[in-house]
């Protein structure tokens, strides 16, 4: 008897403490697409102390490069790449990928955790352009998307010169992640290839989104190493990603099994 191949994808991640997010976030989505997932630890992300937010410790740079040097020879049928703690992680990832360029390969350009540091998030945006030839699809939030295309976004006709900006960069599939930035009562997400755009739009839910991009980006990942076109990929994760949300308890969104 044949056994049926398990598509395996790689999550290139950060690991949340709290479960919402990070590679917890992108195994509890391959795991609901029947995917075997591996992972290369970036960085460990942890309640801060005074409760406000997030302390982040990047991983080892050398133990970082033995989890990439001990991954090189898998078969991988896409890898997800979501927070980079640092340079030295961003340029190890960026190698990697580069050895694997026959591998679907989706970067959530995690930049905003970087707001306050402003030389910090200049050299990460330039180092993550340097991604972008090399990449299947990118998938920025909206303050990510200004950050990469140099561009303010205040309409959804911003989100799509936004885009194409990025494509003249080397993006091959932009998605771009509205929320409800632009929109208080609809989530607007704009995928565009440089030649077709076209916009995802689901009702603003009043839950717990904690995870929701780690989970939209692993979604995608998963739906093309199960063989779907990427804008089929984009489409069915934001219905996903919307479930997720709707299921979300007080630390972040809950991958709901989607053969129910």
């Amino acid at each position: 008897m044949t056994t049926k191949k398990m598509p395996k994808v790689l999550a290139i991640s950060g690991s949340d403490v709290l479960s919402g997010g990070g590679f917890q976030a992108d195994l509890a989505t391959y795991s609901q697409y029947g995917i075997y997932g591996f992972v290369a630890v970036t960085s460990i992300v942890t309640v801060a102390e005074n409760a406000s937010g997030f302390d982040i410790f990047p991983t080892d740079t050398d133990v970082f490069k033995r989890q990439l040097d001990s991954l090189d020879d898998v078969a991988f049928d896409a890898i997800k790449i979501g927070l980079l703690p640092s340079l030295e992680i961003a340029d190890l990832t960026l190698r990697f990928i580069q050895r694997h360029q026959d591998v679907s390969v989706i970067l959530d350009p995690v930049l905003v955790f970087k707001e306050n540091h402003d030389t910090e998030i200049s050299q990460m945006t330039a180092k993550l352009l340097e991604f972008l030839p090399f990449v299947t699809v990118i998938t920025p939030n909206l303050r990510e998307a200004e950050m990469l295309s140099g561009m303010t976004i205040t309409t959804v006709s911003d989100m799509k010169v936004a885009a194409r900006a990025l494509s003249g960069l080397g993006s091959r599939h932009t998605v771009i992640k509205g929320g409800s930035r632009l929109d208080k009562h609809f989530a607007r997400d704009l995928y565009d290839d440089g030649g077709l755009s076209r916009e995802f739009v689901k009702p603003i839910v009043a839950r717990n989104n904690n995870g929701a991009g780690c989970t939209f980006a692993s979604a995608i990942a998963s739906n093309i190493a199960r063989g779907k076109s990427v804008l089929t990929a984009v489409e069915q994760s934001k219905d996903f990603v919307y479930q997720a949300i709707l299921n979300s308890n007080e630390y972040g969104v809950f991958q709901h099994d989607i053969n129910t």
